[in-house]
């Protein structure tokens, strides 16, 4: 089932999902090492990086909503 829902997917929605996984994955790398670091600039970088990709996440999801209103045909 999860397959079809990704193979049904746009091109767009996957680059997007995609994107905001990579910001996510990369902000949370970031604060790790901030963290074991002690490093503040760092921390506050990687928190923008982490809302960059929540962000994305959500533009995601209304791509999602979008195309299936399209398929619905409303």
């Amino acid at each position: 089932m999860l397959n079809d829902f990704w193979e049904t997917a746009s091109p767009l929605y996957r680059k997007v999902v995609l994107s905001g996984m990579a910001f996510l994955g990369v902000g949370i790398a970031l604060t790790i090492a901030a963290n074991l670091g002690r490093v503040t600039w760092l921390l506050y970088a990687s928190m923008a990086i982490i809302g960059i990709g929540l962000v994305t996440h959500l533009v995601g999801i209304g791509i999602r909503v979008r195309d299936a209103r399209r398929r619905a045909g409303r």
